[in-house]
Order: C-alpha cells, then sequence, then structure tokens
C-alpha cells in the first residue's frame, strides 16, 4: 500500500524564513536556514573585524593583513579540503568547520571585548576561519541540490538564492547599525553564535539512507586532468585571468580602503554597512533580472557588465557621499549577477559533466589566488601613492583587463544552446547530481553558483564561495538518499 509522503516538517530555525514550497524536503529546508543564518551574521562580522583593527590602533595595512590572513588557508587547504570531503561523511565535515568558525569567532570577540587584541592574534584568528571554510566549501559541494528532485532543481536554486541575497542585505545593514551602537566584540559574538545554530541545524541531516561512499580517485590525477581541460579552452583561461585581477582590486578595495573611507570621510560603519545592503539588493534585481533575460551571446553579455566593477573603486576614490557610494554598490551587485548567471550557464553549456568539478576548481583559485596579495599590499600601496590614486589605479585595471578579454574570438561569439537541444542531451545522458553550491561566510561569498562570479562577492564580503570538489564517483546514489530525507 503506497501513501502521499508528509509534508516537510520545518525546523524552528527555518521558521526565520518564509514558509518553503511543498517540493521542498526536510534536508533542503534545514540546509537554507542553515545557510542565511550564517550569512546573516558573517556579513557583519566583516565590518566588525575591519572596525575592531582600526579601533585598536590599527591602520590600512593592518586590516590588508588581517584580510589576507583569512584568504591565505583557505588557498592553501582547499584542495586538502576536497580530499578529506571524499574520504569522509560531508555533513560532518560541514559541521566540524562550522564548530571551528565558532570558536575562532568566539574567541576573536573575546579579545575585541577585553580591549587588547594584538594584531598576530587577530590574523591568527582569521586565519582558522578561513581553515574551516577550506574544509567546509568542498563538503557543500552538491549537498543543497541533492536535497530535491531534477525537475524542481532550477526552483530550488532560485528560493536559495533569493534567501541568501536576502541575507547579504539584512547582515550588511545590521552589521554595520550593530559595529556603530554595540561595537565590533558584541557583532563578533553574534556571528559565533550563528556558526553555532548553523551547526546544530547540518547536524539535523537526515542521511539515514545514504550508502557508504568508496574512497576518492587520484587528487593529483584529476587536477592534471582539469589543467588540460582548462588550457584547451580560451574562453576559461582567459575569463580567469580576468577575474584573478578583478577580484584582487575589489577586495582591496571593499575589504581594507572602504572601512577607512567610511572612518575618515562618510562618519563611520554605518554607512558602510549601508553600501553593502545596497550592493544586496542590486544582486536580488540581478537575479530578477536574470530569470526574464535570456541573453544569445552569454560570455558577451556577461563580459561587459563585468565593466561596471570599476565603479565602486572609483566612487571611494572621489569619495562619493553615502547615497551615491550605495547607488554604484547597486549597480555592481545587479552587474556581477549577470556576470554570475552568464558564466554558470556556459560552464554548464560548455564543460563535459565528468570534468566539471576539476575545471571549477582552477576557476576558483584562479580568481582568488592574487586576493590575500592585494589586501596585504593595499596599505603600502596607499602610504606609496595616496588612497585616492591607488583606487583609481585599480578602478583601471579592471577596465583594461575586462576589454581585453573581449578580443578572444570565443567570448564574443559563443551562444547559448537553444532548450530543445539541451533537453536532448539531458535525455541521452544519466540523471546526476548538478554541480551546484551553498555559500560559507563571499563575497562572498558569496552569490552565484560558480566561482568566478562567487569570488568577486567573496571579496567584497569576506565569506568565500564554496570551492568545487574534485571528482566524486558517487553522486547518484547520494543524491537519491539525500532526497529521501
Amino acid at each position: 500500500m503506497s501513501t502521499a509522503p508528509p509534508t516537510p516538517s520545518r525546523p524552528p530555525a527555518a521558521r526565520l524564513l518564509p514558509r518553503m514550497p511543498d517540493w521542498a524536503s526536510r534536508n533542503f529546508t534545514l540546509l537554507t536556514s542553515a545557510a542565511f543564518i550564517t550569512s546573516l551574521g558573517s556579513h557583519g562580522a566583516l565590518i566588525a573585524a575591519a572596525f575592531a583593527v582600526l579601533e585598536h590602533g590599527g591602520d590600512a595595512g593592518d586590516v590588508g593583513l588581517v584580510a589576507a590572513a583569512r584568504t591565505i588557508p583557505l588557498i592553501l587547504f582547499l584542495l586538502v579540503g576536497g580530499a578529506v570531503a571524499d574520504r569522509l561523511p560531508r555533513h560532518r565535515v560541514m559541521v566540524a568547520a562550522n564548530l571551528l568558525n565558532c570558536l575562532s569567532q568566539a574567541a576573536f570577540a573575546v579579545l575585541v571585548l577585553a580591549g587588547s587584541p594584538l594584531l598576530w592574534q587577530m590574523m591568527l584568528l582569521a586565519a582558522l576561519g578561513g581553515t574551516g571554510q577550506a574544509f567546509f566549501s568542498p563538503a557543500a559541494e552538491g549537498m543543497l541540490m541533492a536535497t530535491v528532485d531534477r525537475r524542481n532543481a532550477s526552483k530550488a536554486f532560485a528560493v536559495f538564492r533569493v534567501t541568501m541575497n536576502g541575507a547579504t542585505i539584512g547582515g550588511a545593514a545590521l552589521g554595520g547599525a550593530m559595529v556603530a551602537v554595540i561595537g565590533p566584540g558584541w557583532v563578533l559574538a553574534v556571528d559565533a553564535a550563528a556558526f553555532a545554530v548553523s551547526a546544530g541545524l547540518r547536524a539535523l541531516l537526515d542521511l539515514s539512507g545514504m550508502p557508504r561512499r568508496a574512497p576518492g580517485g587520484d587528487l593529483l590525477a584529476d587536477l592534471r586532468d582539469g589543467w588540460r581541460e582548462a588550457l584547451a579552452r580560451p574562453w576559461f583561461w582567459s575569463i580567469v585571468a580576468q577575474f584573478s585581477v578583478v577580484v584582487a582590486v575589489v577586495g582591496a578595495a571593499e575589504s581594507v580602503y572602504g572601512p577607512l573611507v567610511a572612518r575618515d570621510h562618510l562618519g563611520g560603519p554605518a554607512p558602510w554597512g549601508f553600501a553593502l545592503a545596497a550592493f544586496g539588493v542590486g544582486t536580488v534585481v540581478g537575479a530578477v533580472v536574470m530569470m526574464r533575460w535570456q541573453p544569445r551571446r552569454l560570455l558577451l553579455a556577461g563580459t561587459l557588465s563585468v565593466f561596471t566593477l570599476a565603479l565602486p573603486s572609483a566612487a571611494l576614490a572621489v569619495p562619493l557621499p553615502a547615497l551615491g557610494l550605495a547607488g554604484v554598490m547597486f549597480v555592481s551587485g545587479l552587474a556581477i549577477e549577470v556576470f554570475g548567471v552568464a558564466w554558470i550557464t556556459t560552464m554548464h553549456q560548455e564543460i563535459p559533466e565528468e570534468k566539471f568539478s576539476r575545471m571549477s576548481a582552477y576557476d576558483w583559485l584562479g580568481s582568488i589566488g592574487m586576493v590575500p596579495l592585494a589586501t596585504a599590499l593595499a596599505g603600502p600601496a596607499e602610504s606609496a601613492f595616496g588612497r585616492s590614486n591607488a583606487l583609481w589605479g585599480g578602478a583601471v585595471l579592471i577596465v583594461l583587463v575586462t576589454a581585453a578579454v573581449l578580443f578572444v574570438p570565443e567570448v564574443r561569439t559563443m551562444t547559448r544552446r537553444p532548450p530543445e537541444a539541451e533537453a536532448a542531451e539531458d535525455a541521452g545522458t544519466p540523471e546526476e547530481s548538478g554541480p551546484a553550491t551553498e555559500p560559507g561566510p563571499v563575497p562572498a561569498v558569496d552569490t552565484v553558483t560558480g566561482a568566478g562570479a562567487g569570488a568577486v562577492v567573496t571579496a567584497a564580503t569576506s565569506v568565500p564561495a564554496p570551492a568545487p570538489e574534485p571528482g566524486s564517483d558517487a553522486a547518484d546514489s547520494e543524491g537519491a538518499a539525500r532526497r529521501d530525507g
């Protein structure tokens, strides 16, 4: 005798979100709720960390060093995190990473509230946070979309994106206001609590039906294969190279110079939080635009939108008043969502499914690889050239590298496949879990699935977007088990 499946129960923390649609499983609700809470806290913690450094005698160089200290372990341990996630239950890796982030932020909060944090202590705690993210991101690969069936995957992605963009807006606005009212130490404590709640929600995932996974393949062989595939596609490596510069410039401008401009010219952290919230509103509008607009030349439309990412650096260089800066951030948020959707659509269209994760690994690493150097050099560049000149130089760099990408023929001419062609291809291949990702604390990072776009938001939010997981051979069986949850 068959019975209709019960309506998915909502965890208490999930009541913070709008009621989920009928197709959303309990596991989907748990993962979405956990990601929302983590992102809400982390966007406020970005502002709090910068002002904690400044309030205790730090300068632009010190803010850059703390930001770099978080990103370097993320880069170093990213592939190690993927190997661990291949060999251990992924939900346990995610919970452990959340707990590490909780402890590091709690210790950061205690130091700041005690009134005597040293630079090396803040850098060490930031590095622990980056290490946790490096292990969390590969484990989160594929978890979200595997909790819903294939026919509802696009709806699931839309619901998740709207939820995360809402967290970006709320976290930035609340974070700036809370830093101004109660101080950065308490905001960091709230972020630690958010990680603890998220770990609890992920611990409740029902994975009882998941079979034991075989150990992953040779990681080095997979990475070598991905490297060959990347070099064989000029459109891919040229855009990854472009974003290595774009993300570095955005990271330096918004992680280091933004808080300094807010302190010196805008009246403190609240206007900067408002500007970051406007960026989040722009991403929401951009997502809505891309639901309705499907440009035929995907990469051309996406690349043209990247020119607007030079505007925040230019606005900070002037500097514009708070309202003008918020307007610029809104436009850049809209633009990065346009690029991100175009980029991930192209990746799915042009890269074979069995090679997608390996290629995405190079996309992610290439995009964030120069961020630590850029943030660490932001202070010395300000001393050598002046803050305004350093910001103008960054804006010019974004324009130049984006214009250079347009000389690659595939970037200008690649077109979207007709829907019937995609349907025919899907009908001829076995169904697999798509390489969707769940953001942790990016740009934040981050926004659209796929590292090229996610890394830009990571630079703006200090919330790294998830990294791809090199080669998992048990996607289908795991996906079925997660959907049963």
